[in-house]
């Protein structure tokens, strides 16, 4: 008889335990829209402040378009000692939310001719974001003065989305392939985005040394020493659960196999699950626990503080 589900999912979590260093968190909260999360800045400054967690995830802005101030950041962090206040960053796509954001790139969801030239296609499981080169020099040139605002501001560092935005290119027309060149940087598109990873963490660590540097998701990045030398910590979206399903147990394999390097690091695994069913949020914890990992329990649009490790 075939085993069920979760014992198989049990039984592929032998491949490595992260160690937990005394300055690593034990908890952290991740919220991107704390305008639903609080009814004013103030409101979810005070939430915020008393709410336990070790590290925090914010958007860059409360709202969009209002700035988190340096006194904001340090009254969060003072319900804490040691608590980091990270600032949300995405770096592999564009969002036609943005202040960098000009409506004539755009018409009926295409690229018009005033478009620049890194920008690409939308995200079709995300409106308004939008596939860009990454490596493209003006990209990162509307991108790395973000970085420095956040800093200049208070942010103890910057979690950056979409790191995993390489795999967009390494799909071909016909085909899948792992360390697939880029044409136009004649290197991989994974060695491109850690050359991107690091011009963003150097840029960081010019106004706070201590920046915190905190990749989300693409795993796969930690066969690059240079990588894994530069990063703090690392997110992890989606390694056990799927909604109400198991993720395969060859999904959850490769990404802990990809983390092992991680582990021998001493780098802490931020690992953000979003089950809907008690029986899998159970699960998360569970197994989260059981590997080392520091994770959260919220709903996918990061609109609350969820449930994380205490």
């Amino acid at each position: 008889m075939k085993p069920p589900a979760f014992i198989v999912s049990i039984s592929i979590l032998t491949l490595t335990h992260f160690a937990r260093a005394e300055s690593n968190p034990a908890s952290f909260a991740y919220i991107l829209q704390a305008d639903s999360f609080a009814k004013t800045k103030s409101a979810a400054v005070a939430q915020l402040k008393e709410c336990g967690r070790d590290w925090i995830v914010l958007d860059a802005a409360f709202a969009g378009d209002t700035p988190w101030e340096r006194a904001d950041l340090d009254a969060i962090r003072s319900g804490k000692e040691g608590r980091k206040v990270v600032a949300y960053i995405s770096i592999g796509e564009a969002e036609d939310y943005r202040p960098y954001w000009r409506a004539e790139w755009v018409s009926n969801g295409q690229r018009t001719a005033g478009a620049p030239a890194w920008l690409g296609i939308e995200n079709p499981e995300w409106k308004g974001n939008y596939q860009v080169k990454y490596w493209n020099a003006e990209w990162q040139k509307l991108m790395l003065p973000a970085v420095e605002d956040a800093m200049a501001r208070g942010f103890d560092g910057v979690y950056l989305d979409i790191v995993d935005g390489f795999q967009t290119y390494e799909q071909g027309a016909n085909d899948y392939l792992d360390d697939r060149m880029n044409p136009e940087t004649k290197q991989t598109y994974r060695r491109d985005m850690v050359d991107w990873v690091k011009s963003i963490a150097a840029r960081a660590r010019a106004k706070n040394p201590a920046a915190l540097i905190i990749p989300q998701n693409g795993s796969q990045l930690a066969t690059h020493k240079d990588f894994v030398e530069v990063i703090s910590a690392q997110g992890i979206e989606d390694l056990f659960t799927n909604g109400k399903k198991l993720q395969p147990a060859s999904h959850t394999d490769e990404i802990l196999g990809h983390l092992k390097t991680l582990a021998s690091a001493k780098k802490p695994v931020l690992l953000i699950e979003y089950p809907k069913t008690p029986e899998r949020r159970a699960l998360s914890k569970k197994l989260a626990e059981e590997n080392g990992l520091v994770w959260l329990v919220t709903d996918r649009q990061l609109k609350t503080l969820g449930e994380s490790g205490q």
